[in-house]
């Protein structure tokens, strides 16, 4: 038996009843159009005069005649437009065809009523729906409360691969199993292997790792969600979670896929952990339901969650366990070779001239991040655009340096010739110390033009290679270069100004550091007093702690931070008394120049230079 659908039945119906509508119109319309003709009124009364009209029906604007005898094209009706009587009986007179035209006022109508009404609520509902949308308010904002915010990314609006991305070799080898299992899953897993559910991103601001996530949607041509977490936390309480819900929702329908959380931090944090609202805030629901999603999809569906944060000290134990983030990835600064490689991707954006050699540009940026490096060459390439030329050459690398690290030159911050001075013999200070003392950075470059805030002079020193390890001497050298501005100030004028005053800061936190941390005080022993400052979080609720000191224990550590110092700074002031005619030579220098580079110190220091190397 076959069954018939009711809607179907019922759509048929209402199609046969349109077209026998439209049929009959049309009849009409036909049928009007043959037997009736419109003409002049000039003309239908010419027909009255001459006696072919039968009858006659005035309308409100229109005047109607039956004709006796039907015109030669079957026409039996006439039709005119109504003339005022008066008007028609003068027109007559002068034998012209003559008729009246109805103007329509309908247009008119529409645009002075229908339109402003238009005007406004198109309004309404295309800028002021969509602003209370945007800012989760008003009858939109409540309509999409729950919904995610995630922008879906395809593999032709990323534009990244693994191409763009330099100097993470480490972190990229780590990802390649991830876009190796989203292009074949079934090949991948073979052996009965599953590709790991989460991978956290762990590094400093600005190394890479949004860049790194783009780049495996990129490789693996799979749709990219990319969300903050921040914005999955709301004032109303379930709107996060109905969120994470949505974004999963969203991810599944289009696997596989590649969901992206930046700043997990911000949504993972430990629960329990100074909660304003208790154990049940809006932001540990949010987490919660982040956890069910992850114990809830199936690696096999070709859905991978990557996250990245700076900060996994504070993010929940229970996001961090094998099934959830099953791979951390460190993310960290740079190498000098990854360097050169983030630097030859940056580079080919901008004009450079032949022959610049961007090892020596590496070496001058120990420390910096992927993102300094792309600041750095728009930079150079600024100040090449600023002195008119044609191509960047390093000198504009080392003018950039110079403004990332100390800042903008001052040149409206005029200083008396004392204080330029006692500027010139501090910042001579430090280089002299730090070239009479082995196996310090090479000093690149000493200024006495204010840069900054509140810098009056710098000493850029260079370091020769990338360190990892510091031995007790290296750090007493280091405080010394440091000190070396104040001991040539105390030598040469006897009395002591505050422009010392951030190299003390820095002095301080490396001897407190020595004593406290790294047990370099022998009387104190090999002991910890300080917290660890930890990469990844242990304990929930608790922070980390050092060893409980007593009275008697802090007054020793203050005393040896002292001593470290003290001692540092005497060996400084007798390294600068014995080059004391070199200090002098050199500072009359630099105040006539201002600004004295590698090959000029190299020029002016080479006995001091000489000593340093037979020590």
């Amino acid at each position: 038996m076959i069954k018939t659908d009711p809607k179907t039945t019922s759509w048929n119906v209402g199609y046969w009843l349109l077209a026998m509508l439209a049929l009959l119109w049309i009849q009409s319309t036909w049928q009007t159009v043959r037997t009736v003709e419109p003409v002049p009124y000039s003309q239908f009364e010419k027909a009255l005069a001459e006696g072919r009209v039968a009858e006659v029906v005035v309308g409100e604007t229109t005047v109607t005649g039956k004709l006796k005898v039907a015109e030669p094209g079957g026409k039996t009706v006439i039709v005119a437009n109504r003339v005022e009587p008066a008007l028609a009986e003068r027109l007559s007179r002068y034998d012209v065809p003559y008729t009246r035209v109805v103007e329509s006022t309908l247009l008119r109508d529409v645009l002075s009523w229908v339109a402003p009404a238009a005007v406004f609520f198109g309004l309404w509902f295309f800028v002021i729906r969509r602003v209370l949308d945007k800012q989760g308010s008003g009858l939109g904002g409540f309509m999409s409360i729950g919904k995610s915010h995630a922008k879906v990314y395809v593999e032709k609006d990323t534009g990244v691969d693994f191409g763009d991305v330099a100097g993470v070799d480490e972190a990229k080898a780590e990802l390649q199993e991830i876009v190796a299992f989203l292009k074949d899953p079934q090949g991948y897993g073979r052996l009965g292997a599953r590709c790991p559910k989460g991978v956290l991103l762990v590094g400093p601001p600005g190394t890479g790792k949004t860049l790194l996530a783009k780049a495996v949607a990129g490789e693996a041509g799979v749709p990219f969600f990319s969300i903050s977490g921040s914005e999955f936390v709301e004032m109303f309480v379930g709107v996060g979670a109905a969120r994470v819900r949505d974004l999963f929702e969203q991810a599944r329908a289009k696997a596989p896929a590649i969901i992206f959380i930046d700043e997990l931090d911000a949504l993972g944090r430990a629960r329990g952990v100074a909660s304003p609202m208790g154990g049940h805030d809006e932001r540990e629901q949010t987490l919660q339901q982040l956890l069910v999603e992850l114990d809830g999809f199936d690696s096999s569906s070709g859905l991978v969650l990557l996250a990245a944060t700076n900060r996994p000290e504070i993010l929940d134990p229970a996001l961090l366990r094998a099934g959830r983030f099953d791979r951390q990835v460190l993310v960290d600064r740079p190498d000098r070779a990854g360097r050169v490689q983030i630097l030859q991707v940056h580079v080919g954006k901008i004009r450079l001239a032949a022959g610049t050699d961007l090892e020596q540009v590496a070496q001058l940026t120990t420390g910096f991040s992927g993102a300094d490096l792309a600041n750095l060459c728009n930079e150079a390439a600024l100040a090449a655009t600023r002195r008119g030329a044609d191509q960047v050459t390093l000198a504009d690398f080392t003018v950039a340096i110079e403004r990332i690290v100390a800042g903008l030159e001052k040149k409206n911050r005029v200083l008396n010739p004392r204080e330029r001075e006692v500027v010139a013999f501090h910042e001579m200070g430090h280089t002299l110390v730090a070239l009479g003392l082995p196996g310090t950075d090479t000093v690149h470059k000493v200024s006495i033009i204010p840069r900054g805030i509140g810098a009056l002079g710098y000493t850029i020193q260079r370091p020769t290679e990338d360190r990892f390890l510091m031995t007790r001497e290296e750090l007493e050298h280091k405080i010394m270069v440091l000190l070396g501005g104040r001991a040539a100030e105390k030598l040469v004028f006897g009395h002591l100004s505050t422009g010392a005053a951030d190299d003390l800061a820095k002095v301080t936190d490396i001897a407190r550091d020595m004593v406290t941390r790294y047990g370099m005080d022998e009387a104190i022993g090999y002991v910890s007093w300080e917290p660890q400052r930890q990469t990844m979080l242990d304990v929930p609720g608790l922070e980390p702690g050092g060893c409980p000191r007593s009275p008697e224990t802090q007054q020793h550590i203050d005393d040896a931070v002292r001593a470290i110092v003290m001692g540092c700074f005497e060996r400084a002031t007798a390294l600068l008394q014995q080059h004391r005619a070199l200090l002098e030579r050199c500072a009359h220098e630099l105040l006539a120049k201002e600004t004295l580079d590698e090959p000029a110190l190299r020029v002016l220091t080479a006995e001091l230079r000489g000593t340093a190397t037979a020590r």
